[in-house]
């Protein structure tokens, strides 16, 4: 039997003043809950923080994990992980659009939602979304040529890549000493 979900609105104002566990976004005055990321949501997050910290010199990028991101004037993001240029104005809430978004899908996670936070993103001036999931092992990637599946992350604008054999066999092995739990 399906539930109907309760639609939380509240000003703008309030918004940007209230600490949510987990962050909200915020759509045209409603309050949209995230999915709590789980174990391997939260090394995959891990995963990904590390790798654009090795980044940080050689390509001028920073990742930041979910930060509130002003995507339009009626619409506030908090992807997984974003990463912006070293040389962007540092943000408290992100307006400058960063290079990319992070996506980390959990196991409550639509389809149909997540599409409408990366038309978001793009309409943004993101360059590009990687959505990840992680019980299937498998990613896609979103920019202005469409939603496609990959085998290779690529970082806009650089030579920088992950490979998803490379990611998940560090996730394996995360999940396989126990420091994950994989649903």
């Amino acid at each position: 039997m399906a539930t109907a979900t309760q639609v939380v609105t509240v000003p703008l104002e309030v918004y940007l003043a209230t600490s949510y566990r987990p962050d909200c976004d915020w759509v045209d005055g409603a309050l949209k809950e995230r999915n709590v990321g789980d174990g391997a949501h939260s090394a995959l997050q891990r995963i990904f923080l590390k790798f654009f910290f090795k980044l940080e010199e050689d390509y001028d990028v920073v990742a930041f994990p979910e930060l509130r991101t002003q995507v339009s004037r009626t619409h506030y993001r908090v992807p997984d992980v974003l990463v912006r240029s070293m040389s962007a104005p540092f943000e408290c809430i992100v307006t400058v659009a960063p290079l990319l978004c992070v996506e980390i899908l959990s196991p409550n996670d639509s389809m149909s939602e997540m599409h409408d936070k990366i038309d978001d993103y793009l309409k943004m001036g993101v360059q590009a979304v990687w959505v990840v999931d992680p019980r299937r092992r498998v990613a896609w990637v979103a920019d202005r040529m469409g939603f496609h599946a990959v085998e290779t992350l690529q970082v806009p604008g650089t030579d920088a890549a992950v490979a998803l054999g490379a990611m998940f066999a560090e996730l394996d092995l995360l999940e396989a000493c126990g420091g994950v739990e994989n649903r």
